[in-house]
């Protein structure tokens, strides 16, 4: 069932002056043409204004309810002092700027101010600062605790770091992390040291930062493994690897949030198996189960596995047999064996994987939008429809102006799909909030593509949301008017092998063959484009790309392009984005703050900028401002011009500096946890060179540097004298 829109909203209190005329006067104003309306709804705009206003007055005297412009003049009124690394508020009210202006002066410190400053130099204020200040889940830890100290027998401290045991897998598996129980030799090096910094010392207090966040997965379809048989799967519907993380449901030691932490083998082997001294109870009932951190599923009606019969084995080579009535599974690479032999009817999962950033679809909060007037067709288990093209068949028939196709569950849909829409049409096809639907398109035609696609007449437009598309491409053709792709994944390389390699590295996600006018892609993850138009007939595509990646595979396959061209038919503008691979367009109207991995071939450099961006060297663009690498080959430029260096010794230099601030990721394939984030070992110029001192790339809106400023500043306040206190990444 629609809801009311935004817009229907407006429109009610902008005629809300209107609606209390006498009806005689209504009926002469719409004989008219509706110029007393006109007249009213201006002055009502006014007054929606003050009103909102005068109600904002008394909200904002209040650090919860104020708006986010107030939180710094509170913040005056008890002291609060801005960070000065991050820089200062910029006063504008765009939302981008309040974002930023939200991690500069976090809301939920300065309401804490009082409190934290009362609790100064313990553990507890320490995560809890460090949750208001940076929005990270973090672990405090004294390190003087893991030192190897000899103890007086009569005086022991149990909980200190003990020597190593062998036999002791799990702490093992701990070693130098947030949990290591292991004790150590003295560390003089300061944790917080620029260059070489050290732990175990006994002034040292490190805190341990997860960026990483989780995402849930609910009852979607597990992956069978054909190449290893009819009884292996992986809990991935996508066919990769992936490591299996906690629920959050145990809330964190000392408040914020529960720690994003992942599951290992040893975590759900019985003590006793893990050679410990007191046998204990089997950990896997407090994994299992519905709402925990695994479930996995078979049979019709589905039934749960009874975690009694589950088994904890290392999968990598898919070598282990479980007996009958036993059920094996390796939470490290999300992969699941049954007995060979046994017939399922199916098999379904509900896990936790980790990411960077809300990019590419998943179950997570994002904003839903449609046209007004909109007929919706649900799709999902217990709904009228169960397949996609059920509902599109229904919604040929009907032909509505406005219509929404919204798939309600996780599950994955094996459809050969095409859509053709009328004039002046417009489908929208989504998940709905908190479900991560995965189209799975297959080799269905022999002489033929398999595509997703999409055409239409003039004026029709097509948007599609939150959606995993598989298997193959999606290809737009005829008269559209225009396609928008957002909090979508359009799955790099077609498909991923179990270590994440593309299955198809050189086949485009996106092929528009003369159309559409207009594609903005948002929020997504998407393999190559493909370009196809007569220039001579249409005018350029208008091609905006915005907190998105889009992967060819590698750095020097064709992202963006034509068939046999020097370059696609496009007008680019790309804002926040990562892009690995060629970027071949007509023109680039505006490019900022964004990563451009591969060569970029611009064929009309007249119009347009770039700024605050990397552009590989030999690229041919427009005009560049504030780039790399041209700003580090500047001072070698000078130098050489006084004479200071030879013709040899620039273009070393300028190489140097070149691989200096080349890019550097923790991982360039798609599936991985890291994958697209910049490592810890990156440029400087790189990590903070974005416009306002946060990194370039599809990340650029975490402000992850403005958060470690702010965390690694706050600890040297609130730290007890003559302790050092330090940041360390755990992910």
């Amino acid at each position: 069932m629609a809801t009311m829109t935004t817009s229907q909203a407006s429109t009610d209190r902008v005629d809300r002056l209107y609606e209390l005329l006498p009806a005689i006067h209504r009926i002469r104003d719409a004989d008219q043409g509706y110029p007393l309306r006109a007249l009213l709804q201006v002055i009502a705009e006014q007054v929606n204004v003050i009103e909102d206003d005068i109600a904002q007055i008394y909200d904002n005297w209040f650090i919860e309810t104020c708006e986010d412009w107030v939180v710094p003049y509170i913040g005056s009124l008890i002291g609060y002092q801005p960070v000065a690394d991050t820089g200062e508020p910029s006063g504008r009210l765009t939302p981008r700027a309040e974002a930023r202006e939200r991690i500069v002066i976090p809301r939920q410190e300065v309401a804490n101010t009082i409190r934290f400053r009362r609790r100064k130099g313990t553990l507890r204020v320490l995560e809890a600062l460090a949750w208001a200040v940076a929005g990270w889940p973090v672990h405090a830890v004294e390190f003087y605790r893991r030192l190897a100290v000899a103890q007086n027998l009569n005086y022991q401290h149990l909980n200190r770091g003990h020597l190593v045991d062998i036999r002791d897998g799990q702490a093992l598996d701990r070693l130098e992390g947030p949990f290591d129980r292991i004790a150590h030799t003295v560390d003089v090096r300061r944790v917080n040291s620029a260059h070489f910094p050290g732990k175990y010392n006994i002034p040292e207090v490190g805190l341990f930062v997860w960026r990483l966040k989780t995402y849930s997965v609910t009852q979607t379809p597990a992956y069978l493994y054909e190449g290893e048989g009819q009884h292996r799967y992986l809990f991935s519907a996508l066919g990769q690897d992936t490591q299996l993380y906690r629920a959050p449901t145990i809330p964190a030691r000392r408040g914020g949030p529960p720690l994003p932490i992942p599951i290992y083998r040893r975590d759900l082997v019985a003590p006793q198996l893990r050679h410990e001294i007191q046998p204990g109870p089997s950990p896997l009932p407090k994994f299992f189960g519905e709402g925990k951190s695994i479930q996995i599923l078979t049979g019709t009606p589905r039934e749960p596995i009874d975690p009694a019969g589950v088994v904890v084995a290392d999968l990598s080579d898919w070598y282990y047999r479980p007996t009958p009535g036993q059920v094996a599974i390796d939470p490290e690479l999300g992969r699941i064996v049954f007995p060979v032999g046994t017939r399922r009817q199916g098999v379904w999962v509900s896990y936790r994987y980790s990411f960077s950033a809300d990019i590419g679809g998943g179950e997570y909060d994002r904003p839903i939008t449609q046209a007004a007037g909109s007929i919706v067709f649900a799709v999902g288990e217990g709904e009228r429809f169960t397949r996609i093209n059920d509902a599109l068949g229904q919604w040929t028939l009907e032909q509505p102006r406005h219509a929404v196709i919204e798939i309600t569950d996780s599950g994955v849909y094996v459809e050969q799909i095409g859509i053709t829409l009328q004039a002046g049409q417009t489908l929208q096809i989504r998940a709905a909030l908190h479900k991560r639907p995965i189209i799975r398109l297959l080799d269905w035609q022999n002489s033929a593509p398999d595509t997703l696609t999409v055409t239409g007449e003039k004026d029709c437009w097509i948007v599609v949301d939150g959606l995993t598309i598989i298997g193959r491409g999606v290809m737009v053709d005829g008269s559209v008017a225009g396609v928008t792709i957002r909090h979508c994944t359009l799955v790099p390389g077609w498909g991923l092998e179990c270590d994440c390699e593309p299955k198809r590295p050189t086949d485009a996600s996106l092929e528009l063959d003369g159309t559409p006018d207009c594609l903005v892609i948002e929020h997504s993850i998407v393999g190559a484009i493909r370009v196809e138009r007569d220039e001579r007939k249409q005018n350029p595509m208008v091609l905006r790309v915005s907190d998105s990646i889009i992967d060819a595979t590698d750095r020097d396959a064709i992202a963006l392009g034509a068939e046999g061209k020097l370059c696609a038919d496009t007008v680019l503008t790309i804002v926040r984005s990562t892009v690995f691979g060629l970027l071949q367009t007509r023109e680039i109207a505006l490019a900022e703050n964004s990563i451009l991995t591969g060569l970029v071939r611009v064929c009309r450099r007249q119009a347009g900028c770039m700024r605050f961006c990397y552009v590989m060297p030999g690229s041919r663009t427009p005009r560049r401002y504030e780039c790399q690498p041209d700003l580090v080959e500047r001072p070698i430029d000078a130098a050489y011009l006084k004479g200071k260096l030879t013709a040899t010794e620039r273009d070393i230099a300028k190489a140097r500096e070149r691989l200096r601030v080349e890019p550097q990721f923790n991982s360039v394939r798609y599936g991985k946890a890291t994958y697209c984030q910049l490592a810890d070992q990156c440029a400087v110029e790189i990590t903070r060179g974005a416009e306002d001192r946060s990194e370039m790339g599809v990340f650029h809106d975490l402000y992850q540097p403005q958060r470690l400023d702010n965390l690694a500043l706050r600890l040297s306040e609130f730290t007890p004298a003559g302790v050092d206190g330090g940041v360390i990444i755990v992910n």
